[in-house]
C-alpha cells in the first residue's frame, strides 16, 4: 500500500477532498481516473468497451430524442473502478468486519488509520456523533496526544481513501439519476429481451452495478474511516470539518445498511424493475428445465429426435437468450433484493423461488459475496409482512385485497421456506445441470469436430453452451466452503459440495475444446457472418422500401441513418474465392449507426418508436426491420469482435479468485474413478487468463495475479506429474505388472506336478505350504479379473495422459512459459533414477543384480510403453540415467582411456561396488565367505545381508550387474578391487623390507641344507599370520576380478558378438615384447577385462604393481622365500580340503593364487623395468633390440619358473621335515596346497611337484577324500553305464572333468574345478604318443604355455612316467589305474 499511498499523495491538489468542490460534480468527466487510464489487462471490461464505442454514435447523431447510451456504459465501468478500490483497500485491512467492529491486528499495522484501536473502535460505533461530544481525551488519553504529534501524516494516509467515499456518493448521485431517467424515458414494453436487448443489458447492467456497489461498501470502514479523517482534520486545522463531511455523513447513514437507502432510492424504478424480471422469466424457466432443455434439443445442433437432420434451427432465439440466462439470474437476486414490492406481482413468485432455490450467496465483486437468504430474511421479509398488513386492513375497502394478500402470503411462505430448500437441494440441481452440460457439450464437442461446416450457423448456441457451463463452474467455486446460518436457529450449516465431483473436469475440457474449435474455424465463421450481412443487405433496403414505411414519413435524420446502415452492409466485402483470414472489415461504423437509430426509437420523446416500424414493416410476412437490424448488429460482431464474444462467454479468469480450491479439487477428480487425464489440459489452460483479472485502478494487481498464477501452474503440473509417478509405479508393483512374471520355484514346481499326478485320487489333499500360494496364470481366472481390469484401467490411463500431455500447446503465463512434454520427460526419467535407487536396496541389504535387472526390464517395458506416444526419446534418456549412476565424471573423461584419479562415479554403481568389496571380498561381516573354485562362485556359513554370498557372486548375477552398469560399472567395481589389492600388496612389500634380513638367512640356509639354521630364522619372521591373511584377501580378490571378467566377456559377446570375437582374434597375435608399446598394452588391458587373456591373475597383478610403482625394491627377489615361510604357520593346523567346493575351509586356496600371480606379476614389472634401464643406454640399433626384446620375453617366463620351482622346492621341503609320526594333521591340506597352486599357475608344471611330492601320496589322499565324500554316491549312480570306465575314476582323480558340455547337476558336483589328475581313464581313452584327444582338450583349458629352462618336453614326460612306473610291484592298492600305459599320471 505504499506505493498506492506515495501515488495519491504526488496527486494534483484538486484530487484532495478538501478541493473537491473545484471539480465538476456532475458528467463523465469526473471519472476521468477510471476511464483514461491505460487498460493494464485487456480483456478485463473488452465487452464494456464495445458497447460504449458504440454509444459514440449519440454525440455523431446530434438528436435530442435520442438517449446517451456512452454515459450509461461508462458509469457502468467506475463502479468496475469503484469496486476494485474498495477491495484493494479490504485486502490491505485483511478483510475487516466492519458491521460488528471486528479488527485484526494486520488491520492496524496496514498503516492506512492510526495504531489507536480504542479511538477509532469508538469513532466507528458512535457514528454519526461528531468527536467533539465523545470526550476522547477520556478514552485514551495518551493515543490522543500521539494522534495531535503525527495529525498530517495520518491526514495523508487516509485522504485517498476518503476521497474513495466521496467518489461514492458522486456515483450514487450520477447513477441513480441515470437510472431514474431511463426508466422515464425509455418506451415500457421496449424493455423486453427479444426487443430490444442491447439497451436493456446496458440499462440493467447499470442497475446491477448500482446495487453492487453500495452493498459492497458496507464491507468498507467507512465510518471510522470520515470519522478519523475529520478528527486529524480538525487537529491540524484548528477544529474545522473538512469539506463534505456532512454530506458524506447523511451518506453514509442513509446507507447504513445499504439497503435501506437502495429500497428508498429505487422506489421509484421499482415497477420497471419488475417489467425486466417478469419478461426474462420464460428464458429462467428453461434454463432449468434439464429435461426440456436435452428433449427439444436447445443445446443440439442437430435435431433431437430425428439424428440424421444436421440442422437445428427451432430455437434460435432461444439459444440466444440461453447465452444471457446468467446475467437474467443476477438481475432477479438484484432486482428483488432492493425492489422487494416486485415480488407482489402473481408471476414473480415462480421466478425468484426457482432462483433462490439453487443459489445461497449472492456475488458481489470477486469472491466477495454476502448471504442471499439472510438478507432477504432481513430486508425483504419485512417489506412483504408490512403489504400483508395493510392489504389485511384494507380488505373491505379494496377490490383486490384479498389477491394481495394470498400473493403477500405466499411470497412469506416462499420466502421462510427456500432457505431451507437451497440448503437441502441447491447441489443436487446443479449437479443435475453439470451432468446435463456434460452430455451436451461432449456431443457438441464430437459433433463440430466431425462437421466443422455447421460450427457456423450454430455459433449462437456454441455461446449459449459456454455460458452455462460457465455460470456452473463459478457456481460450484463460489459455494465451497460456504456455511449458511438459519435465522430460526441461528447456527452455520454448511453446505454439502462434493469436492471430488468430476462433471468439473468434463465441463473444464468441453468449454476449453470449444473455444479450440471456434479459433480454429475463425475464418469460415468470419466467412459465414460475411455471407449473412451481405444478403441482410437486400432485405433491409426492401423493408425500408415498403409502404409502411414509405407512409411513416421519417424526419432527415432517421432516414439517413437507415441508408448508411444499408451502404455499410452493401459495401461488406465478398468472401467468394478470396481467402476470409486476409479480409480486413471493421464494422464498428454499422453498430454504431444502429445503435443511434435504437436510442432515438426506443425513446418516449420520439415521434417514430419501435412500435410504429413494427407495425410497417411486419405485414411483410418476414421478419421486421427491428429484427433485421438486431441480427446484423449480432452477426457483426462474429466477424471482427468474435475473440472477445469467445472471452466474454467462455473464459473462466474469475477462477483466479478460488484458485486454491480450483488446485484442491483437481487433486481430488483428476485421478479419481471417473476422473479423465485428458482434463489436465483444461484445468491448466485456466490460468493463462487469470492475469486479465487485474484492474488498472490498481497497478500491483498485475504483478500478485501473475505470480500466483504461475504457482498455480507449478502446483498442478506437480500434481499431474505425480499422478504421472504413480500410474507409472503402479503398473511396476508386484500387484501390477509384477503379478505376470510369478514364477514357481524348481521343488514348487515339483510339489505341485506330483500333487496334479495325485489328483484324481478323491482322499488327495494339498501338501503343507502349498495351499495359497498363487499359481502362475491365477489371474485368468474370472473370479481374478479385477486385478487385470486394475492394470488395464492404469495403462490406459497411462498412455492417455502421455498423450494428451505431448499434445499440449505451451501454457503461456505473462512471461512464463510451461511446456508439459519438457516436465513429463524429466518427471519419467527422474522416477526411473528414484526406481533404481529404491529397488537397489531391501530391507536387509543389497538386492540380487538378476532381481535388480528384472525390475529395471519391467520399469523400462512401461516407460516403452508411454514412449509409443511421446515425440521424445525417452529410452536416450534411460541410457544417460543409467550413465549417469555407473559414471558421473565430466562428459570429456568418457572418452580418456586413462581415467583420473579422482573421478567419481554414480551413487547407484558406488552402492553395489561398496557393498562387494566390503562384504564379499574384505568379509567385514564375518559371514565366512569362502570361494568354490568348483561352482565358481562365493559362497557363506551365514546370509550376508538377505542372502547367502553363492545367490550374489555367481556369474548369472555378476552378467546381471554388467548389464545394468555396463562397462563404466565394472571399470568401478574392478578399479576398486585394484586399490584394495594394491593396499595388500604394498603389505607385502613393507613385510619384504622389515624381514629381509631374515629371509636372507632363511634363503642360505634353505639352499645350504642346514635345518637347524634354516627353522630358527624362519620363527624369527614378523607377522606372518597377518601376511597370510592380507594374501588371502589378494587371491579372493583375484578370483572375484577374474569371474567378473569372465561376466563381463560373456554379455559382450551376446552383446556384440563381432567386436568379441575380433577381440579374441587380435588377442592371438599381440606381440610379447618387453617393454609393451602403449597401444599393445591398452590392447591388452582391455582384453583382460573380459577373460581374453591366458593368465588373467597376473596380468592384473602386473596392471597394478605398474601403476603404483610396486615391486621396485632387491627384497622382491626373496618373495619365494616367504610365502615358503609360511608353510610354518600356524593357520594350517586349522585347514581343511572340502571336495563339494574343491578348495579349503579357510580360504588357504586363494593363498596359492595370490602367490602364482604376485610371483609372476613382479617378475614382469621388475624385468621391465631392468629394460627400461638398458635401453636408455642402447645405442639404437634395431636387429640388436628386436633380439633383445625376444629374449627379455623368454628369460621373463624363465625367472618367473624359476622363482616357482624355488617356491616349491623349499616349500616341500618344510612340509617334509615338519612332518612327524605325531605330527600328520598339517601334511595333507599343504600337499593338497601344492597341487593346487601347480594346477593354477601356467609356469608352473605338474612335473615340478613330482620330485618332491609323488603324485601316489596325492592320489592316495584324493581317493580318500573322494571315497568319504557325501555326494560321491549319488554322482555315481547318476551316470549312464556307459560311461562308468570314465566315471569310477571320478572318486579317485580330482582332475575328473566331463569333456560333454551337457553334464548332469550331480556330477558337476564333483568337479574338483582347478584340480587334474590322471589323464587316464580308460582303455578308449589311454594315452598314445600320436593321440591327442585328451592332449588338445586339456591343452585348450590349460592355455599355450611357452617353454623355459625348467620345462619339459613331451617325450620326456612319457620316458619320466614310464620310468616311475617301473618300480612299482605287485598288485595295486587302486586297480582301476591299472589300464593306465603311463602309470598314475602323466605330465603335460
Amino acid at each position: 500500500m505504499a506505493k498506492s499511498r506515495q501515488h495519491f499523495a504526488n496527486q494534483d491538489a484538486s484530487l484532495s477532498p478538501t478541493a473537491g468542490r473545484s471539480r465538476e460534480w456532475d458528467g463523465p468527466s469526473r471519472w476521468s481516473e477510471y476511464l483514461n487510464l491505460q487498460v493494464t489487462s485487456p480483456m478485463t471490461s473488452r465487452s464494456h468497451r464495445n458497447v460504449s464505442s458504440d454509444g459514440q454514435a449519440q454525440s455523431s447523431s446530434g438528436s435530442h430524442k435520442g438517449l446517451n447510451m456512452q454515459y450509461v456504459v461508462q458509469l457502468t465501468q467506475v463502479a468496475e473502478g469503484l469496486m476494485a478500490k474498495m477491495y484493494r483497500l479490504n485486502q490491505i485491512l485483511d478483510f475487516p468486519d466492519s458491521v460488528n467492529h471486528v479488527f485484526s491486528e494486520a488491520f492496524w499495522k496496514a498503516g492506512v488509520f492510526p495504531n489507536c484501536p480504542r479511538i477509532c473502535v469508538l469513532l466507528s460505533k458512535k457514528f454519526p456523533e461528531h468527536h467533539i461530544k465523545l470526550q476522547l481525551e477520556r478514552v485514551d488519553k495518551v493515543a490522543l496526544d500521539a494522534l495531535h504529534e503525527n495529525a498530517e501524516v495520518h491526514l495523508q494516509s487516509l485522504e485517498p481513501w476518503v476521497q474513495l467515499l466521496l467518489d461514492l456518493m458522486a456515483f450514487r448521485e450520477q447513477a441513480l439519476r441515470l437510472i431514474l431517467d431511463l426508466s422515464s424515458t425509455v418506451i415500457t414494453f421496449i424493455l423486453q429481451p427479444h426487443q430490444n436487448s442491447l439497451i436493456l443489458h446496458a440499462f440493467m447492467d447499470l442497475f446491477c452495478s448500482f446495487v453492487r456497489v453500495n452493498l459492497f461498501s458496507e464491507k468498507m470502514p467507512r465510518k471510522m474511516m470520515l470519522q478519523m479523517y475529520n478528527l486529524l482534520h480538525a487537529m491540524s486545522r484548528n477544529d474545522r470539518d473538512c469539506d463534505f463531511y456532512h454530506r458524506l455523513v447523511q451518506f453514509i447513514d442513509s446507507y447504513d445498511p445499504p439497503l435501506k437507502g437502495l429500497h428508498e432510492d429505487l422506489n421509484f424504478v421499482s415497477p420497471r424493475i419488475g417489467e425486466v424480471l417478469e419478461a426474462v422469466g420464460p428464458i429462467i424457466f428453461l434454463s432449468t428445465d434439464t429435461r426440456k432443455l436435452r428433449n427439444e434439443g436447445f443445446l443440439s445442433p442437430f435435431h433431437p429426435r430425428y439424428p440424421d437432420i444436421l440442422t437445428n434451427s427451432a430455437h434460435p432465439m432461444r439459444a440466444q437468450d440461453l447465452a444471457n440466462v446468467t446475467s437474467y439470474r443476477e438481475w432477479v437476486l438484484l432486482g428483488y433484493l432492493v425492489c422487494p414490492d416486485e415480488l407482489l406481482r402473481v408471476t414473480s413468485i415462480d421466478i425468484a423461488l426457482v432462483v433462490l432455490k439453487e443459489n445461497l450467496v449472492l456475488t458481489l465483486f470477486r469472491d466477495e459475496y454476502v448471504l442471499l437468504h439472510e438478507d432477504y430474511q432481513l430486508y425483504v421479509l419485512p417489506r412483504i409482512l408490512e403489504s400483508k398488513k395493510m392489504a389485511k386492513s384494507g380488505r373491505t375497502k379494496q377490490k383486490e385485497a384479498d389477491l394481495e394478500y394470498s400473493v403477500a402470503k405466499q411470497v412469506e411462505k416462499m420466502i421462510s421456506e427456500v432457505h431451507e430448500q437451497a440448503i437441502l437441494s441447491c447441489d443436487s440441481i446443479h449437479r443435475e445441470r453439470r451432468i446435463l452440460l456434460k452430455q451436451e457439450i461432449g456431443r457438441m464437442v464430437l459433433f463440430f469436430t466431425d462437421q466443422p461446416s455447421l460450427l457456423a450457423p450454430n455459433i449462437q448456441m456454441v455461446f449459449s453452451a459456454l455460458a452455462l457451463a460457465q455460470c456452473e463452474v463459478l457456481w460450484y467455486f463460489q459455494h465451497v466452503g460456504i456455511a449458511s446460518s438459519k435465522s430460526k436457529t441461528a447456527r452455520m450449516v454448511p453446505v454439502d459440495i462434493d469436492p471430488s465431483d468430476p462433471t468439473i473436469g468434463f465441463l473444464l475440457d468441453g468449454m476449453d475444446h470449444l473455444c479450440c474449435l471456434v479459433r480454429k474455424y475463425i475464418a469460415a465463421i468470419r466467412g459465414y457472418a460475411l455471407s449473412f450481412l451481405s444478403s441482410c443487405a437486400g432485405r433491409i433496403r426492401f423493408l425500408l422500401g415498403t409502404p409502411g414505411m414509405v407512409a411513416l414519413d421519417l424526419d432527415a435524420n432517421l432516414k439517413g441513418l437507415f441508408q448508411k446502415i444499408v451502404q455499410h452492409l452493401e459495401n461488406i466485402p465478398k468472401p467468394q474465392g478470396e481467402n476470409i483470414s486476409a479480409i480486413t472489415c471493421n464494422l464498428s461504423e454499422l453498430r454504431k449507426d444502429w445503435l443511434s437509430i435504437l436510442m432515438i426509437v426506443t425513446s418516449a420523446r420520439s415521434s417514430i418508436n419501435i412500435r410504429h416500424l413494427e407495425k410497417a414493416t411486419v405485414s411483410t410476412g418476414k421478419e421486421g426491420l427491428l429484427s433485421e437490424g438486431n441480427a446484423a448488429y449480432n452477426w457483426s460482431r462474429c466477424v471482427d469482435e468474435l475473440e472477445s464474444q469467445l472471452s466474454k462467454h467462455g473464459s473462466l479468469r474469475k477462477l483466479y479468485f478460488y484458485h486454491q480450491h480450483l488446485a484442491a479439487v483437481f487433486r481430488n477428480t483428476m485421478f479419481g474413478p471417473e476422473g479423465r487425464p485428458q482434463h489436465c489440459c483444461a484445468w491448466l489452460g485456466v490460468a493463462s487468463s487469470f492475469p486479465e483479472c487485474a484492474s488498472s485502478i490498481v497497478p500491483e494487481e498485475i504483478t500478485k495475479i501473475g505470480r500466483d498464477a504461475v504457482l498455480y501452474v507449478e502446483s498442478l503440473i506437480e500434481s499431474i506429474m505425480g499422478g504421472l509417478e504413480g500410474l507409472i509405479n503402479i503398473l511396476d508393483s508386484e500387484g501390477g505388472f509384477g503379478s505376470l512374471e510369478m514364477q514357481l520355484l524348481p521343488e514348487q514346481a515339483a510339489v505341485f506336478m506330483n500333487y496334479a499326478s495325485r489328483v484324481s485320487i478323491p482322499s488327495s489333499k494339498l501338501p503343507r505350504g502349498v495351499a495359497g500360494f498363487l499359481l502362475p496364470g491365477h489371474e485368468s481366472y474370472p473370479e481374478n479379473n479385477n486385478s487385470i481390469k486394475m492394470l488395464e484401467a492404469a495403462m490406459q490411463r497411462l498412455t492417455n495422459l502421455c498423450s494428451v500431455l505431448n499434445d499440449m500447446e505451451p501454457i503461456c503465463v505473462l512471461n512464463h512459459v510451461f511446456v508439459l512434454r519438457e516436465y513429463m520427460r524429466e518427471c519419467i526419467l527422474g522416477n526411473f533414477r528414484r526406481r533404481l535407487l529404491t529397488v537397489l536396496k531391501t530391507d536387509n541389504d543389497l538386492q540380487r543384480p538378476s532381481v535388480l535387472e528384472s525390475l529395471l526390464h519391467r520399469h523400462i517395458s512401461i516407460v516403452h510403453l508411454a514412449e509409443q506416444h511421446i515425440s521424445m526419446d525417452l529410452t536416450q534418456g534411460i541410457r544417460e540415467v543409467l550413465l549417469s549412476e555407473a559414471f558421473s565424471g565430466p562428459v570429456s573423461s568418457l572418452h580418456l582411456f586413462e581415467k583420473p584419479a579422482d573421478l567419481n562415479t554414480g551413487s547407484a554403481a558406488e552402492a553395489v561396488c561398496n557393498w562387494y568389496i566390503e562384504n564379499i571380498v574384505k568379509d567385514i561381516s564375518g559371514a565366512g565367505i569362502l570361494f568354490a573354485p568348483v561352482h565358481k562362485c562365493f559362497k557363506s556359513t551365514r546370509p550376508v545381508g538377505g542372502y547367502f554370498a553363492e545367490s550374489v557372486t555367481d556369474l548369472r548375477e555378476l552378467q546381471s550387474y554388467v548389464r545394468i552398469f555396463g562397462g563404466y560399472g565394472v571399470d568401478r567395481l574392478d578399479r576398486m578391487m585394484k586399490e584394495h589389492t594394491a593396499a595388500l600388496l604394498n603389505c607385502i612389500d613393507t613385510s619384504l623390507r622389515s624381514n629381509r634380513e631374515v629371509l636372507e638367512a632363511v634363503a642360505a640356509g634353505m639352499h645350504s641344507g642346514d635345518r637347524t639354521e634354516k627353522e630358527l630364522y624362519l620363527r624369527q619372521i614378523v607377522d606372518m599370520d597377518t601376511i597370510i591373511g592380507f594374501c588371502i584377501q589378494a587371491g579372493q580378490a583375484l578370483a572375484f576380478d577374474q569371474l567378473l571378467a569372465e561376466a563381463a566377456g560373456a554379455v559382450l559377446e551376446e552383446g556384440v558378438p563381432l567386436i568379441y570375437s575380433l577381440l579374441s582374434g587380435v588377442v592371438k597375435h599381440l606381440p610379447d615384447e618387453i617393454p609393451e608399446k602403449k597401444e599393445i598394452r591398452r590392447m591388452r588391458v582391455v582384453a583382460n577385462s573380459v577373460n581374453l587373456v591366458s593368465d588373467h591373475d597376473s596380468e592384473w597383478v602386473r596392471m597394478i604393481l605398474e601403476e603404483v610403482g610396486g615391486a621396485n625394491d632387491g627384497s622382491w627377489s626373496l618373495l619365494p622365500y616367504l610365502f615358503a615361510a609360511f608353510m610354518t604357520s600356524n593357520i594350517w593346523s586349522s585347514t581343511a580340503f572340502n571336495v563339494d567346493t574343491g578348495g579349503f575351509n579357510n580360504n588357504i586356496h586363494c593363498l596359492a593364487r595370490c602367490i602364482s600371480a604376485v610371483i609372476a606379476g613382479s617378475e614382469f614389472v621388475r624385468l621391465e623395468r631392468e629394460h627400461h634401464q638398458k635401453s636408455s643406454l642402447s645405442n639404437g640399433h634395431v636387429a640388436a633390440t628386436f633380439d633383445s626384446e625376444i629374449q627379455s620375453r623368454l628369460s621373463t617366463e624363465a625367472s618367473i619358473k624359476s622363482a616357482m620351482q624355488i617356491f616349491v622346492k623349499f616349500s616341500a621341503g618344510i612340509i617334509l621335515d615338519s612332518w612327524s609320526e605325531t605330527n600328520r594333521s598339517n601334511l595333507v591340506p599343504k600337499l593338497i596346497f601344492l597341487d593346487q597352486l601347480c594346477e593354477i599357475s601356467s609356469y608352473l608344471p605338474r612335473s615340478s611337484l613330482e620330485p618332491h611330492v609323488p603324485y601316489a601320496i596325492l592320489r592316495s589322499i584324493y581317493g580318500q577324500y573322494y571315497a568319504n565324500s557325501p555326494s560321491a554316491q549319488p554322482a555315481l549312480l547318476s551316470i549312464s553305464p556307459r560311461h562308468s570306465p570314465a566315471v569310477s575314476l571320478a572318486h579317485a582323480s580330482p582332475g575328473f572333468r566331463q569333456l560333454r558340455g551337457d553334464s548332469t547337476p550331480q556330477s558337476s558336483a564333483t568337479d574338483s574345478g582347478y584340480f587334474r589328475g590322471s589323464s587316464t581313464y580308460s582303455q578308449e581313452h589311454s594315452y598314445a604318443p600320436d593321440s591327442g584327444t585328451i592332449r588338445s582338450s586339456d591343452s585348450r583349458h590349460r592355455n599355450v604355455r611357452r617353454s623355459g629352462p625348467l620345462d619339459y618336453s613331451s617325450s620326456r614326460k612319457v620316458k619320466y612316467a614310464e620310468g616311475s612306473t617301473s618300480g612299482s610291484t605287485g598288485p595295486s592298492p587302486l586297480p582301476r589305474f591299472a589300464v593306465s600305459r603311463s602309470g598314475p599320471i602323466s605330465y603335460k
